[in-house]
């Protein structure tokens, strides 16, 4: 019997050594994604063009009423020089419609709407008795981006017809101008040899608004 106990003592070893070897699970788990960290950047606010911003700068007046002076010097608008100024910006249904009263005269106002690439100014006048004036609704669109605080408005086809019509030929190549800043508001006409601006405090409002005829 002697002999055959290495024999054996090797068997059992070799079983010994089986039982030890660890198991393989059953079900192995796959290993999950990790999630995708969540952004928390705000997405950048998109880019007001220049007569977008100066629209908002424009809307941001409506309701109020200001007074305002002539501030150019050509003689053709002598008589304006001394009398008393104002303007009332309205916004009815979209557009900006802005009476300017000179002393007694309200036939004036200023209408400006938006297009599709900018923005249009157009003058309209009427009498006291609320009639139209022969030249009226006249204007033109921005042609260039302009600036935040100021647009430009080269006549357009209509108002060059009607200048021509009316026997106005040197008002064909008028640039009217608005500005809009913190502190002021100013309209210009500009042509060859014609420049006209008056400019209104935003400092201080006036409490009797222009009532347009």
């Amino acid at each position: 019997m002697g002999k055959f106990l290495p024999t054996t003592l090797f068997v059992l070893a070799t079983f010994s050594l089986i039982g030890c070897e660890p198991k393989q699970a059953e079900n192995p788990v796959s290993a999950q994604p990790v999630p995708a960290p969540v952004s928390t950047t705000e997405p950048a606010a998109p880019t007001l063009k220049a007569h977008e911003t100066f629209w908002i700068k424009l809307s941001l007046l409506c309701g109020k009423s200001y007074a305002g002076k002539l501030v150019s010097t050509d003689e053709a608008d002598a008589d304006m020089a001394d009398k008393e100024m104002a303007m009332t910006v309205n916004c009815p249904d979209g557009s900006i419609r802005i009476p300017f009263a000179v002393g007694d005269d309200r036939s004036r106002t200023w209408v400006f709407n938006k297009t599709a690439t900018g923005l249009n100014l157009s003058h309209h006048h009427k009498h006291e008795d609320g009639s139209e004036d022969l030249v009226s609704q006249y204007g033109g669109d921005t042609t260039t981006e302009g600036a935040a605080t100021r647009q430009e408005f080269p006549a357009d086809g209509f108002s060059v017809a009607l200048f021509m019509l009316r026997d106005l030929e040197a008002s064909v190549t008028n640039i009217w101008a608005v500005e809009v800043t913190h502190e002021m508001y100013a309209y210009e006409l500009n042509r060859e040899g014609r420049h006209f601006r008056v400019e209104f405090d935003l400092n201080t409002q006036i409490n009797t608004p222009v009532i347009p005829w």
